[in-house]
């Protein structure tokens, strides 16, 4: 089956007209690191463990392998395979054991808590990369919800979890021990919802709309079933539709410090123009089209969550899926626009706003993206620092 689709997608490819790009040469004389990157994807996507991914990579879709480019051209990148569905949490603890070459091990306090198995997939003698260390870092890559994940994963490298160490005693995972915050050079969030997103009051909005549009229950279906966690009797907060809500997103924020020795970089997408009454409408061809009634409800909704939280006109552009404004910067933590002659680390460091729906910055779906020439840059400009 996955040589049938590996030949459907060539064939996509060699007939679509934005694959045909030039390689792109790097000058690396003015470089001062090369650790390898580490691309975490977001909501139901996948990874190099899965099978399918040969056939149609995640990152790059369409336009052909990211990874592969990127390695070609000398940046050692890797893509990891976590949970589509299951909270940051989970995820986090997944990306630790495929860098490690380990058991996952999600922690006794929070297995038993989240009603869900301790222990996960073994990856041992499979590991992502060969050496991580203090000296060997890595580069951190969080597309949509794998900027939470990447986040969490942070924290947890670098504080642990007395929670963790307290339940497990001896048989405590080295992931909640802390102490390894050096291990991390850079973390960047690619259309992250950082304080949650409005697509799901927006989904609530559609469900009691008598007048809803059949592409607007369409959006209900696909976040729906796109966010449905892991049938297993968990407790359906240990999700990622959870972890998304702006509430608990926000309430995640307090948890997850800002690492002071760590190199933090966020990308907010917008496929939105203002119109009048205040609204924000889709660009024209800019939008999925599985996406478009979504960024329309989107860019007209203003309410407040159960929490007590205004949702307001600043939340209006959209990428399709996430809030440009949720995506610039956890609220509360520092952070500054980008500046490329004063890049600091331990604060976030917003890069200007890219134009693009929410799937852009992995490659686009029906409207292909090329790129290529963005992460070499990105990836150029990290080394450089």
């Amino acid at each position: 089956m996955s040589k049938v689709i590996s030949l459907i997608v060539s064939f996509i490819m060699f007939f679509f007209p934005m694959l045909n790009v030039p390689n792109v040469k790097v000058d690396k004389s003015k470089f001062n690191t090369e650790y390898a990157n580490i691309f975490v994807h977001g909501l139901s996507g996948w990874g190099s463990y899965d099978w399918y991914y040969d056939a149609m990579p995640y990152w790059g879709v369409f336009g052909g392998d990211l990874m592969r480019y990127l390695n070609a051209r000398g940046f050692e990148s890797y893509c990891a395979s976590v949970s589509g569905t299951d909270s940051a949490w989970d995820r986090a603890c997944e990306l630790y054991a495929q860098l490690t070459g380990t058991r996952t091990d999600y922690g006794e306090e929070h297995s038993k808590r989240c009603r869900h198995g301790r222990y996960g997939e073994d990856f041992t003698g499979k590991p992502l990369v060969e050496e991580w260390n203090a000296e060997e870092k890595i580069n951190l890559f969080g597309h949509s919800f794998g900027g939470a994940t990447v986040r969490i994963f942070a924290e947890l490298m670098a504080n642990g979890s007395p929670e963790e160490r307290d339940a497990s005693g001896k048989e405590v995972s080295e992931f909640f021990k802390g102490g390894k915050a050096d291990w991390i050079y850079s973390i960047t969030t690619l259309a992250a919802p950082h304080n949650g997103t409005s697509a799901y009051l927006v989904r609530e909005e559609i469900l009691k709309d008598p007048n809803a549009t059949a592409e607007e229950r369409a959006v209900v279906a696909i976040l729906t079933v796109a966010s449905m966690p892991s049938l297993d009797g968990r407790d359906r907060r240990d999700s990622a539709e959870s972890d998304m809500d702006i509430d608990n997103a926000m309430a995640l924020n307090k948890k997850i410090s800002t690492l002071k020795n760590v190199y933090y970089f966020s990308y907010a997408c917008s496929a939105t123009e203002p119109a009048d009454g205040g609204i924000y409408l889709p660009k024209d061809g800019a939008v999925e089209g599985l996406y478009r009634a979504c960024s329309v409800r989107m860019g007209r909704f203003s309410g407040t969550t159960k929490g007590g939280y205004a949702v307001d006109e600043k939340w209006r552009e959209n990428d399709g899926l996430v809030n440009t404004y949720s995506a610039l910067a956890p609220i509360g933590a520092p952070a500054v626009g980008y500046n490329s002659a004063n890049v600091r680390t331990g604060i976030w460091n917003i890069m200007p706003i890219y134009q693009g729906d929410h799937m852009s910055l992995q490659g686009g779906m029906t409207v292909n993206n090329n790129v290529r020439v963005f992460y070499i840059e990105l990836l150029s400009m990290i080394n450089s620092l």
